[in-house]
């Protein structure tokens, strides 16, 4: 099994960007990188190109690496499509992996994600056909692990129901004010499924400009973003970060030093009651 890093550095919205920003992360020491199969919102051929620099310039091997990629249905598409849509499910995701291993210069990716599942409220017959095609994916050797993301409590549970194999990993939006994704992350704690929470920063910006954040960032001494990623880690969340700043990068590493203690976890995780 792959060693799951303690943080991961996500390359969404980077376009042109990315290959640079790929490798300035793995210089700063990032070592988990996440991407998807999904040119709407991701260059995951740009992510291979930035994986390829770090490689050469003997900054990382392969094996240093966490890699994980997503396969995203097409309503989460645009034109550029890495499958044929007219295929079955279960060929779209073998079509799509093969396309990110491709992109990404690999002959597995240490985790892939179903980025969503096909409805917005129930868990279908067309996510039972994609999550055992994924299955199918990992035991060929494609993959190692196995997630899903933006998916709701209702339909972990009727996943949970229609397989007998949870995902290793559920990635999902986390908002301070819906109690940083609560129920859900009680839902993985349960079942040891590590919980992945994404936006922590661009989702709540109230909270790093609170009092309680910004009074307990001056008293560590520590940034309003690196308590939240400690508050994050404290909680059991495997954070990403997608910053470009490279200062940031460096910050929100550094974050892994900064501890919190429990009572002031507690008050963070209250904020939004």
């Amino acid at each position: 099994m792959p060693t799951i890093p303690d943080f991961l550095y996500g390359t969404a919205w980077k376009e042109d960007r990315t290959p640079a920003l790929v490798e300035l992360a793995l210089r700063a020491g990032f070592r988990g990188i996440d991407t998807a199969n999904q040119r709407r919102h991701y260059f995951e051929a740009g992510v291979g190109e930035g994986l390829a620099a770090a490689y050469r310039a003997g900054v990382v091997t392969r094996a240093d690496l966490f890699l994980q990629t997503k396969f995203t249905y097409q309503a989460g598409q645009d034109h550029r499509l890495p499958y044929d849509p007219a295929a079955s499910f279960s060929t779209q995701v073998a079509q799509s992996m093969a396309s990110s291993l491709e992109h990404l210069g690999t002959d597995h990716v240490d985790s892939y994600v179903l980025h969503g599942p096909s409805s917005g409220y129930d868990w279908t017959n067309v996510d039972v056909e994609v999550w055992e095609a994924m299955i199918k994916e990992r035991d060929a050797g494609r993959a190692r692990l196995l997630g899903v993301s933006n998916i709701s409590l209702r339909q972990l549970h009727q996943m949970a129901s229609a397989h007998s194999e949870a995902p290793a990993f559920v990635q999902n939006r986390c908002y301070a004010r819906l109690g940083w994704d609560r129920d859900v992350r009680a839902f993985c704690r349960e079942r040891s499924i590590i919980y992945q929470g994404f936006s922590l920063l661009t989702a709540n910006v109230e909270v790093l400009r609170s009092s309680l954040v910004t009074g307990i960032a001056a008293r560590a001494g520590a940034t309003a973003a690196q308590v939240v990623f400690a508050f994050a880690r404290a909680v059991g969340m495997l954070p990403l970060t997608g910053t470009s700043d490279t200062e940031h990068m460096k910050q929100d590493l550094a974050s892994r030093t900064v501890t919190l203690a429990p009572d002031v976890v507690v008050a963070i995780e209250s904020l939004a009651g």
